[in-house]
């Protein structure tokens, strides 16, 4: 049996990476796909569009730390695989709120895995022998760089700065743990910054591209020249996938894009691109609305990740440049207004008046 055939389950799936990956799932034609998602403000049905009538396709609207449900949902659909894309994940929030970061990304992780693992001990042989749990985090766990430091391996220690960072590095310490502990065949990937179509606009690109579309301020954190290594999602979904199908179990894989760039040279380059492929009605550039604002708490500065690993041993390397990938987000934002609308509820535009609002151009 194809690991990648039969049924997987994806939490969070409704979210920005998740939504991606099912519609990668589903187009193989060989996969079903269960998707459990919370629904809070970062996810939507929208984001699944026509995939919700597939019939290779379930959507549940429920919490990752509900064990009956999570229970229910394994038993009931046969599940082969579990890829874990449920999390809080947004550095300015869980400034704000630690405590649902942690009651998410680590009792919820916590809950998962357990609920995994009782179910995995009672399968048959062979369906326990091809079961796997996919765990999927975030670069931040191994700290900060600075400008000549080698970029994080598998090997980097943890060293997370905010509660967003130490809530993930918790839930990777858990899967490690009940893989030697209880012998359950996970595996943990740490990704660098994903950008791409679906995401919410509160992270960087998005909000530049809508801002800048909207005639807003785009508000650039400090000086602007903290770097991250930027890893378009449809690449990072290739790379789950390739992951789940022939990964080693017990072992941690760190999937980057090798796009390194600053702050401003993100927002430049949108600015640029925005220029050509939505000229401003009053004309002048968009680089015009650029407004630098007071840097936030314990910002890192910079990220940047290593994935011979995954090169070597799995013959992945991401096939999209950032200058590709960048004009498709773009021209996927400015082709999907309805989608905009629906995702910038009040609730978004009280988080960025507040977020925002309150901080002088500096």
């Amino acid at each position: 049996m194809d690991r990648l055939a039969g049924t997987v389950l994806v939490t969070g799936g409704a979210g920005f990476i998740g939504s991606n990956l099912v519609r990668h799932l589903i187009s193989r034609g060989d996969v079903s796909v269960v998707t459990l998602d919370k629904l809070t403000y970062a996810g939507h049905r929208l984001n699944l569009g026509d995939i919700l009538g597939s019939p290779r396709h379930v959507f549940v609207e429920g919490d990752i730390a509900d064990r009956a449900l999570v229970a229910r949902l394994l038993q009931t659909h046969a599940v082969g695989a579990v890829i874990n894309l449920a999390a809080e994940t947004h550095v300015d929030r869980s400034i704000h709120g630690p405590a649902a970061f942690v009651q998410t990304n680590v009792v919820g992780t916590l809950n998962l895995l357990e609920q995994a693992y009782l179910y995995w001990q009672k399968l048959p042989p062979s369906d326990r022998a091809l079961f796997r749990f996919v765990h999927v985090s975030t670069d931040e766990v191994y700290g900060s760089l600075g400008c000549g430091d080698p970029a994080f391996t598998e090997a980097s220690p943890y060293a997370p700065n905010s509660p967003y960072a130490a809530s993930k590095a918790g839930a990777d310490h858990l899967v490690r743990a009940f893989h030697h502990t209880y012998g359950l065949p996970a595996l943990t990937t740490n990704c660098s910054n994903n950008y791409g179509p679906r995401q919410y606009p509160e992270k960087l690109i998005p909000l530049m591209i809508l801002n800048a579309s909207n005639g807003e301020p785009l508000p650039i954190y400090g000086d602007g020249q903290n770097v991250r290594d930027w890893l378009y999602v449809e690449d990072h979904c290739q790379a789950l996938l390739r992951i789940l199908e022939a990964g080693t179990v017990g072992e941690t894989y760190v999937v980057g894009g090798s796009d390194e760039l600053t702050n401003c040279e993100v927002v430049g380059m949108i600015c640029d691109m925005l220029d050509e492929m939505h000229p401003r009605s009053t004309g002048g550039s968009y680089r015009e609305q650029i407004a630098f604002v007071p840097d936030r708490a314990g910002h890192d500065r910079r990220y940047a990740m290593n994935a011979q690993k995954l090169r070597g041993e799995l013959g992945w390397t991401p096939a999209t440049s950032f200058p590709e990938g960048l004009r498709r987000t773009i021209g996927w934002y400015l082709e999907n207004p309805q989608w905009v609308r629906e995702v910038q509820t009040p609730e978004y535009r009280q988080w960025i008046a507040t977020q925002y609002g309150g901080r002088s151009s500096a």
